[in-house]
């Protein structure tokens, strides 16, 4: 299954050219500078000298601070940041945080005045969107090798390059669960029972990068015609659609709502801190998505962005991601299985064909708006 799993992603992703994959803008800072919590504007003109890179773009080799847009959690990019501090201590950084749909949003809506020098973590679903639009600059980073083939654009240079995947997963309040004289669900056919019915919380796909791939995952496990009578009978019993890939998994912690359909990191790390729920793959497969980075295309390009995305896939820097994810982009004798997952988390993951998904991207959200936004929190 593995092998296969692994060939067929390798086909979807070498010829995958479309689009796919949106409130508070976040910065972060290395230990001797500070960010404004406004995210980045526009940066004044450099008088560093410049070279050419061998798609024409000037290289600024001087330059010491960059302007990172990001989906990942939190809670995780400051360990991750551990290392480049270490090694990079004289570059300031600063981040522009919001969930997946807002950062792919604030990226195209900057198309012609491009903000951000570079993009860390972020769905390749959304990656795709922006490199259709010629957004991305080709820079294949310092052991690009080491990534496996279905992790990373086919171009040389490469666009994007995945670090990690993450998958559908419900996360589930045990001792509320148990008052309540249900059985824990297993399976998606399991949470459309009518025992079910207001129990549950969701993410916004329109919002959330976790919200996407789980119904874009369903459309694709069970057909159009089907997927949709699915997702028509799952809305019955959600109780609110949140738009936040972790916040269901949080809401199941603190027992407000006892079940949260997330992501597989989220709910561990619920229970790892002492949140008494428990992390369910369904039975199906879970639907996916890669975490993965790229260099913006502008007139000129930051050398410490490059250096910037040559970190972002080295040992040191893997050895933090496989601390929350079971599948990394990079294989090395050091991956180990987060406690919570199977020992082989590629098995769980369902045959996906992620440029089907970005096609049907703009279809499934507006019809999924249409049938059940009525259902989601206000947005803060």
């Amino acid at each position: 299954m593995k092998k296969q799993l692994i060939t067929m992603l390798a086909i979807i992703l070498t010829f995958t050219i479309l689009a796919a994959c949106g409130k508070t803008e976040v910065a972060n800072n290395n230990a001797n500078n500070s960010a404004s919590n406004n995210g980045a504007g526009t940066e004044a003109q450099s008088s560093a000298p410049a070279s050419e890179n061998p798609e024409g773009a000037k290289i600024d080799e001087e330059s010491k601070e960059l302007t990172v847009y990001t989906a990942l959690e939190d809670d995780i990019i400051q360990a991750y940041l551990v290392s480049f501090k270490e090694k990079y201590p004289d570059v300031k950084l600063n981040f522009v945080r919001d969930s997946t749909g807002i950062i792919t949003a604030k990226l195209l809506a900057e198309k012609d005045n491009p903000q951000a020098d570079l993009v860390w973590g972020l769905a390749a679903t959304s990656l795709l969107v922006l490199d259709q639009n010629g957004m991305l600059e080709g820079y294949s980073p310092e052991g690009v090798d080491r990534v496996l083939p279905e992790f990373k654009d086919s171009n040389e240079p490469t666009r994007w390059v995945g670090i990690d995947a993450w998958e559908t997963a419900f996360v589930v309040n045990k001792p509320e669960m148990e008052k309540l004289g249900l059985a824990i669900p297993q399976s998606y056919e399991d949470l459309i029972k009518p025992e079910y019915k207001g129990l549950i919380t969701m993410p916004n796909p329109s919002s959330s990068g976790t919200g996407f791939l789980t119904v874009s995952g369903v459309l694709q496990l069970m057909g159009q015609e089907k997927g949709w009578e699915y997702l028509d009978k799952l809305n019955e019993n959600i109780a609110m659609y949140v738009h936040s890939g972790s916040k269901p998994a949080k809401l199941s912690g603190t027992g407000e709502y006892p079940i949260g359909i997330s992501f597989g990191y989220r709910g561990i790390q619920e229970a790892q801190k002492g949140s008494p729920v428990e992390t369910v793959f369904p039975t199906e497969g879970s639907g996916w998505d890669l975490e993965a980075n790229a260099l913006i295309k502008k007139g000129t390009i930051k050398k410490a962005a490059q250096q910037f995305l040559d970190w972002a896939i080295g040992e040191e820097v893997m050895k933090e991601y496989n601390k929350n994810y079971a599948i990394l982009s990079v294989k090395s004798d050091s991956t180990v299985i987060p406690e919570g997952y199977s020992k082989d988390p590629m098995d769980q993951l369902i045959p996906i064909d992620l440029s089907e998904a970005a096609k049907n991207r703009e279809h499934t959200l507006t019809e999924w708006d249409k049938r059940y936004n009525a259902k989601s929190e206000p947005k803060t």
